[in-house]
């Protein structure tokens, strides 16, 4: 859960309480309200009981998001009263309303104007905006040097386990001037490194039929090669997530070959036996995938791969999660995460016969992780003695009174890989870059000493 910085608060008239729920997706939703909310001079405030107005971006895209979700719009109710809520499980308007029907709106996802109208409605903004004191890059819920970019809306897919299209529709792809522009303002802000995301990012584009602009006097295509090509020249590091592993990805690699972008790619691959991945309705199949990830890494040996997948898919049978468990020997991914199959409410799968037993999903999932501890361990050892370049996301004092530094690599994305952790030098700030070497490793982490 994302809530609002405390440095933001003030007891300014008009406030706005703000929390953030779910993917990095959603937060860049919570950024562009955040950013128009602070435009029309609303001050946003960092606690529940001072504030006018709450607003709750929820998640809904599975069971444990669903129950995170009401829980906190309970807990807002309870703790202020005045609670809008946003957001995917926002688009399942009559269900909250029946569950909290004293909420004083419901919007969708991606739905900053719905959202404002709303708050304008309850609390009408302040007659003189404060546009001056925004921020160039607008309000961010990351720390400053480093930003997400969302470069389109929906998805073209129909996963059978996923309500995405349903809350989002399909693929809407940014102009690509537009996510230039917003590139290089976050880049005057002080932003280091942009991380690119949509729910389809090798689609990008599509939509658009691949429509050309006019960018700083250079013509890009609205497609996903020429949009690395344009933030590669802008000096920033550049990490692409969510991308299908389809062949004009392939198209990328020699650009992170070429230091142009970060070689690190995020693919949620989800399974590998071909029966469960028909049954997902997922376009990609195992063969092709091990083919390509090869191809890769002789375009580009240091290119680091993280994937998710999910066990206990209905009709998953012991056959079924060895092949997944075979592939990833194969594939020797850097990064995987795992999650059990949930059913989310009006989901294909819902409906597809049978079921995997709740504690064979769990079992399932500790045995992968397990057998992926081994690979990424086996992964991270071969890293000490290696020059790396790490980007700082803070400092730290231990319960010991040790000082210590937290940053990353090209290899690790925030929040959801591995951190890179070295000694303490007085000079060294979040977002400064330092040139380290490694000395340690374990299953998760780097060690490292300053150069």
């Amino acid at each position: 859960m994302t809530k609002l910085p405390q440095t933001l608060a003030s007891k300014t008239p008009g406030k706005i309480g703000f929390i953030s729920l779910g993917c990095a997706k959603a937060l860049v939703d919570s950024e562009h309200i955040l950013t128009q909310l602070s435009e029309e001079g609303y001050v946003l405030n960092a606690d529940y009981d001072s504030a006018d107005i709450i607003v709750i971006n929820t998640c809904g895209f599975i069971e444990n998001a669903v129950k995170e979700s009401m829980d906190t719009i309970n807990e807002a109710l309870a703790r202020n009263g005045q609670v809008i809520v946003t957001g995917c499980l926002g688009g399942k308007k009559d269900f909250i309303k029946d569950e909290f029907p004293e909420v004083l709106a419901v919007t969708g996802p991606h739905a900053t104007h719905e959202v404002l109208d709303a708050i304008h409605q309850h609390l009408p903004p302040l007659p003189n905006p404060l546009i001056n004191l925004i921020p160039p890059g607008g309000i961010k819920l990351t720390p400053r040097h480093y930003a997400y970019i969302k470069i389109s809306e929906g998805c073209n897919h129909r996963c059978k386990f996923c309500i995405i299209p349903s809350l989002r529709g399909d693929l809407v792809s940014r102009p690509i001037d537009d996510i230039l522009n917003e590139a290089t303002k976050l880049k005057a802000a002080g932003v280091k490194e942009l991380l690119i995301i949509s729910q389809d990012t090798s689609a990008y584009g599509l939509d658009l039929k691949y429509r050309p602009a006019i960018w700083q006097g250079q013509s890009y295509k609205s497609d996903i090669n020429d949009l690395c090509r344009a933030l590669g020249e802008l000096g920033l590091w550049i990490r692409l997530h969510y991308l299908y592993p389809y062949p004009h990805v392939d198209k990328i690699i020699p650009l992170m070959a070429e230091g142009k972008i970060l070689p690190y790619l995020d693919i949620p691959l989800q399974h590998a036996s071909a029966k469960i991945l028909k049954a997902m309705r997922r376009p990609a199949n195992a063969e092709n995938s091990l083919a390509r990830i090869k191809s890769w890494r002789e375009i580009c040996p240091e290119i680091k791969i993280r994937s998710t997948f999910i066990v206990g898919y209905p009709g998953e049978t012991e056959d079924d999660f060895q092949t997944l468990l075979d592939f990833l020997q194969q594939a020797r991914l850097d990064r995987v995460g795992c999650f059990t199959y949930s059913t989310i409410d009006g989901a294909v799968a819902n409906a597809l016969p049978d079921p995997v037993a709740e504690s064979l999903k769990q079992e399932r999932q500790q045995q992968l992780m397990e057998v992926q501890a081994a690979i990424s361990a086996e992964k991270l050892e071969a890293m000490i003695g290696k020059e790396l370049q790490v980007l700082v996301d803070e400092t730290v004092v231990d319960e010991a009174g040790d000082n210590y530094i937290i940053g990353r690599s090209y290899g690790e994305a925030p929040e959801v890989d591995g951190e890179i952790i070295c000694d303490y030098q007085n000079s060294i700030q979040p977002g400064d870059f330092i040139n380290v070497k490694i000395i340690n490793a374990d299953e998760h982490d780097l060690f490292a000493q300053i150069i």
